[in-house]
């Protein structure tokens, strides 16, 4: 494998070594900008960027936050001529020396990425072809594929490591992978169209988005289906957990409004937000919460507690997956 290593310009450069400091940093896949942008999540400005990342819309930071990682949502194909299957590029980033160290190539597009807990293999989904691939960071490539089901969306970890789960918007599915042998073990039910999930803070319950029914699904881990729904709005999309474990966040495109939802009452207090809110990352620590609009540059500042918005941070592109590095 050919290793590409790409340079910022001196001024992004600066600009990265001024936010090394601070803490935490969000950052966040820019999509069309073709960047991956930083963000001082303690004055909610935008404190650097890297360019020349060819439409990230998936991000990723290793648990000691050495290390960024983003995937491309853009296929091609490897050079001139070649028959070999499309590919997307995978990115890795080392904020402190300022650029991008290596390009990894995976097959079909990426859409969502995360992280095992040791920081090792690096999990993306990949819609078009009904898998999710593991970057091995110790080989700086991709090790496996892992056939999950139609249209992979979404992915998450165990605290432990021991198991992943993958929502499959195709089937109606989340697959159950084994990490010791990266192998499917069960398919739990998860509602018509599931997409972005998230685990509850003591691992018995999986919350869903099923963005065409308009409901947030909860999956019992247990038993593999879905113990109760809730209806929330039309074009659900972005989905997190407080700090507390007590409250969901989601976002409603077409409904234009961010809801917070109890699940154990299922009372929810709703914040119009305009136009069309998007992804959405609770940004631990900070009481905060950043929520992006898919048709406007900007990401929203929203308090955790009081579900008021505290402000607007402009950006360039559009933002799509966040991570956070303490």
């Amino acid at each position: 494998m050919k290793n590409k290593t790409l340079f910022i310009t001196g001024l992004a450069v600066a600009m990265i070594s001024t936010a090394a400091s601070a803490k935490p940093l969000v950052y966040v896949a820019a999509g069309s900008a073709n960047q991956i942008l930083v963000i001082d999540a303690a004055t909610d400005k935008v404190v650097g960027n890297y360019d020349g990342i060819d439409n990230p819309h998936s991000i990723v930071s290793t648990p000691d936050g050495e290390y960024i990682i983003s995937g491309s949502l853009k296929e091609k194909k490897l050079a001139k001529g070649d028959m070999g299957p499309a590919h997307s590029t995978i990115y890795l980033v080392h904020p402190e020396h300022g650029h991008v160290m290596l390009t990894m190539k995976a097959e079909g597009m990426i859409h969502h990425q995360t992280i095992t807990p040791d920081g090792r293999y690096v999990l993306s989904t990949h819609p078009t072809r009904g898998n999710i691939s593991l970057t091995d960071l110790q080989q700086n490539k991709v090790v496996k594929t892992v056939a999950t089901g139609p249209a992979p969306n979404y992915t998450i970890v165990t605290p432990d490591g021991k198991t992943a789960y993958v929502s499959n918007s195709g089937n109606g599915t989340i697959s159950e992978i084994d990490t010791a042998s990266w192998t499917v073990k069960r398919a739990l039910k998860a509602g018509p169209g599931p997409e972005h999930i998230v685990l509850s803070k003591d691992g018995s319950t999986i919350y869903v988005i099923n963005s065409s029914a308009g409901v947030l699904s909860a999956v019992d881990v247990s038993t593999g289906d879905v113990a109760k729904t809730y209806p929330l709005g039309k074009r659900l999309h972005g989905l997190d957990i407080s700090d507390d474990g007590t409250t969901l966040f989601v976002s409603s495109k077409k409904d234009e409004k961010f809801i917070a939802l109890d699940p154990k009452s299922g009372t929810s207090r709703t914040l119009a937000l305009s136009p069309s809110p998007y992804h959405l990352e609770t940004i631990e620590g900070t009481g905060k919460v950043y929520v992006s609009s898919s048709n406007s540059p900007k990401i929203w500042v929203i308090d955790q507690k009081s579900i008021k918005l505290l402000g607007e941070i402009k950006i360039a592109g559009e933002g799509h997956q966040m991570t956070t590095v303490q």
